[in-house]
């Protein structure tokens, strides 16, 4: 279907690809990983031919159709939300403007409209209306929307009309490049489930490992301009590449090993006529092998370790008898809600719901209309926004971003911060204009860093982060001490940290005094193939069946009860005991990997002193106590390797 042959591509001097060769066949499911910049969707331009490689060819099988769905807004005109849905070549979108125009002025008797219902018949639009309505319901558009001009919708809502349209279309080879990221959990799931039964091939480009797993059969890679591939989801890869980068780092490591003892013979007796011959072939020896590269270090990652905020009053903030409006449209009519110390609560809800009109009544960015908002004492609110623009200031470099906080912090400590968001040297004088999504979501999460608040208020952070800074934001909110209220639609990230759940539907609030999963379960909104939303049903949210779920908007909801906060004291407890042990055996560790570098110098140096072999001493005992050092120590810095990357110590809270 689709062939990639010895691709090799460049930018600006740097290669991103070299002697690439790649087969997708009828019915795989790949999804190409790698970190921001490894060349994800370049790869994807030069499979569209939207840019050519510097050598080798892409082929496409003559016969097979590509739909393709871009990060990025697309571009759109005067069409309706149906006419994109339907428009899956350009002459199904040409007679079907035609009707449109010829409807809307009454022209159906003239020869021009005829003529386009015999061409869009031939085509077989009109038996595209039935499958475009009921994806575009799937994606969470109402009725009322089919007959809307796009133009009128925000860029998220026109790229569900544009997927919508490629589902329609179903093409052999579906194309997606980061096609959650404008999808709510309950669209999200509809989403998934859909493509779980697709007919064609899939080949997209994700952050969102839950999405992953449910449907992918094929990880392609990134890495080292090749692309490497691993059989199975995204979890089955991250095991499978853990196995193979300890395979390589052992030969690697064997080869060094061999390597050094050659050169140390070649250099020992290089001078002496009777073994000059024998060292010059030890050199030749070592010219001739293949080298084995090391394991490429994982790329350059946020480091994200929030100072703890001073301990505010138990009740965070209240909200009482609320109303919000947008002009007519009203969002909540008097709803009460409460958030307590260190509670991690996610809203979840469809698009429009109002969960993030409630984050920034919470925040403070949208002003009470009527009701009351109570901050607890010594309680200080940070707002991290959907749209980072909205807390950035475009003309401002990134330093100058960084320190317009209220607290004043020394430039020097600021630099050290913005270094481990990897804005380091040149990086920090960048305009906030010209940066990345991901780069603003950095800087964004720096700001809250310096100064950080006791009540975290996040919308959508993960957007445009890929999954190695994900997992450095969860091990940071892990250990962060205050409370969290958070957006998202990255089901991985919900699983990681919410400890309970707000449902928002209607003007309603439903709390669930659990995990994301409980909420699953008890909303019945589990998929039976993939274990995300489908087909919720957002007004049902049985209460008979989750007694601590609100029946009213006026019930304030309650997260936590005494018998969990015991049960998590008591995991904490047990968590800080596994801890320690685990922080002694490392300390053993280093102290042996101490001692014996220590005695390795010493071998060392003894085997490089001349005066040593004219003593007669025991040449053979030294370096065989040599090897067995270096082996020793090799085990024991994987050791150290192994237990230092223990979750229980990523997870750590600051005392």
């Amino acid at each position: 279907m689709l062939t990639l042959s010895k691709l090799a591509k460049s930018f600006g001097g740097r290669t991103l690809f070299e002697d690439v060769s790649l087969q997708i066949n009828t019915g795989d499911r790949s999804a190409l990983v790698g970190p921001n910049g490894a060349g994800k969707s370049t790869l994807f331009s030069l499979i569209l031919k939207a840019q050519d490689p510097d050598e080798g060819s892409v082929t496409l099988d003559p016969h097979c159709t590509l739909g393709y769905l871009p990060q990025e807004s697309m571009p759109v005109g005067d069409e309706t939300v149906l006419e994109i849905a339907t428009s899956i070549t350009p002459d199904h979108a040409k007679y079907r403007r035609i009707l449109n125009e010829c409807e809307a002025k009454g022209e159906t008797d003239c020869e021009r409209y005829h003529e386009a219902v015999e061409q869009y018949a031939n085509l077989g639009g009109f038996g595209l209306d039935p499958q475009a309505k009921k994806i575009l319901h799937g994606l969470a558009f109402r009725e009322s929307d089919f007959n809307r001009m796009a133009r009128t919708l925000s860029g998220g809502w026109i790229m569900r009309a544009h997927l919508a349209r490629l589902l329609v279309m179903e093409p052999d080879l579906l194309m997606l490049d980061e096609p959650t990221n404008h999808l709510d959990l309950e669209s999200l799931g509809w989403f998934q489930n859909y493509l779980q039964t697709y007919p064609g091939a899939i080949l997209m480009i994700s952050h969102d490992r839950a999405f992953l797993n449910a449907l992918i059969d094929q990880i392609l890679e990134i890495r080292g301009r090749k692309i490497h591939t691993y059989r199975g989801n995204y979890d089955d890869y991250v095991e499978q590449r853990r196995a193979r980068d300890a395979q390589q780092l052992a030969a690697y490591q064997n080869q060094q090993k061999e390597i050094a003892a050659l050169q140390l013979f070649a250099d020992r007796f290089r001078a002496k006529a009777s073994k000059a011959s024998q060292a010059q072939s030890k050199l030749k020896q070592i010219e001739r092998m293949e080298k084995i590269e090391a394991p490429e270090s994982s790329e350059k990652r946020v480091r994200i370790k929030f100072p703890q905020p001073p301990r505010g009053s138990r009740r965070a903030i209240t909200l009482e008898k609320v109303h919000h409006a947008y002009d007519d449209l009203v969002v909540y009519n008097g709803i009460d809600f409460e958030a307590e110390r260190d509670q991690r609560i996610v809203l979840v809800g469809p698009n429009g719901a109002g969960k993030s009109t409630l984050l920034k009544i919470l925040g403070g960015v949208l002003p009470v209309q009527q009701g009351v908002r109570n901050l607890g004492s010594n309680v200080r609110v940070g707002y991290f926004s959907q749209n980072r623009m909205d807390t950035l200031r475009a003309n401002n470099t990134v330093l100058e971003e960084a320190m317009r906080i209220e607290k004043r912090l020394p430039e020097e400590a600021v630099r050290s911060v913005l270094g481990s968001f990897l804005f380091s040297g040149d990086d920090a004088y960048k305009k906030v204009s010209v940066l990345s999504g991901g780069e603003k979501t950095r800087l964004s999460l720096v700001k809250i860093l310096l100064d950080p608040p006791n009540l975290l208020l996040m919308d959508e952070p993960t957007t445009h982060l890929d999954m190695a800074s994900i997992d450095a934001l969860v091990d940071a909110l892990g250990q962060y001490e205050g409370t969290l209220i958070f957006i998202s639609h990255d089901v991985y990230f919900i699983r990681a940290l919410a400890k309970s759940v707000l449902h928002i539907s209607g003007g309603k609030l439903t709390a669930y005094a659990g995990d994301y999963d409980y909420y699953l379960e008890k909303s019945q909104a589990v998929s039976e193939t993939s274990g995300l939303t489908a087909g919720v049903k957002l007004t049902d949210s049985r209460p008979a069946e989750a007694p601590t779920a609100a029946k009213t908007p006026d019930a304030k909801p309650t997260f936590k009860t005494k018998e969990q906060k015991r049960q998590e004291a008591e995991e904490r407890q047990m968590r800080s005991e596994q801890r320690k042990r685990l922080q002694r055996e490392i300390q053993q560790i280093e102290n042996d990997i101490i001692e014996n570098e220590a005695r390795q110098k010493q071998v060392v140096t003894k085997l490089e002193d001349p005066h040593f072999y004219e003593s007669g001493g025991d040449v053979v005992a030294l370096n065989r106590e040599l090897v067995e050092l270096t082996e020793a120590l090799e085990k024991l810095n994987l050791k150290w390797a192994e237990l230092s990357d223990d979750p229980l110590l990523a997870n750590q809270a600051e005392s």
